[in-house]
């Protein structure tokens, strides 16, 4: 049984641990938030269900923040979770999609014009990527994940996410001949 100083040291000892996580989860939002939100609107091209994923993954993350040893991987980790959380939301009930062309996603460089009608043509190529394409060449040009971190994320083999990532660049890479070939336009 404690006496008064023991359960007083207990309860100090209790708040400081509450505190320490409470500060570590507080970095990880802050430092990832962005990040894992522009993932989630990859997912699912809503920015209602994207915002939502987000605040799912870090309820999940909250509970489980003391299983997060290595701080280095906190990121592959958060999308682990999210990607576990887009796909716990098709269990649950199915959605509307809506095509990413009637979407408008904020451009926060509003500067050369040209530079934006290719980064707005290639998000659209990007995005008519089959999503076992699109998935992995994702984490690698928006998080710069190596092949091994795409593959524990995903949970496949590292020569499957090799291959997969090797077909995403040749498919880009045809539709930009195809583009070059057309001067940029389809007549008709």
């Amino acid at each position: 049984m404690l006496g008064g100083v023991g359960k007083k040291q207990l309860a100090a000892s209790v708040t400081s641990e509450m505190m320490t996580k409470q500060r570590r989860y507080e970095a990880l939002v802050r430092a990832l938030h962005a990040d894992l939100y522009r993932y989630a609107f990859w997912l699912c091209h809503n920015p209602t269900v994207a915002d939502d994923l987000v605040q799912e993954t870090f309820l999940r993350a909250w509970k489980s923040l003391d299983s997060l040893k290595d701080e280095g991987a906190a990121k592959a980790w958060l999308i682990t979770i999210l990607r576990r959380e887009n796909a716990r939301r098709f269990e649950r009930k199915q959605f509307d999609l809506s095509d990413l062309d009637e979407v408008q996603v904020a451009d926060p460089a509003q500067g050369d014009p040209e530079q934006t009608i290719e980064q707005r043509w290639l998000r659209r190529q990007i995005a008519q990527l089959e999503p076992e394409y699109r998935e992995p060449l994702l984490l690698q040009i928006l998080y710069g994940f190596s092949g091994d971190e795409i593959a524990t994320v995903m949970e496949l083999n590292r020569n499957t996410v090799m291959t997969r990532l090797f077909r995403a660049r040749n498919q880009l890479r045809e539709a930009m001949q195809d583009n070059a070939k057309t001067g940029g336009q389809k007549n008709g």
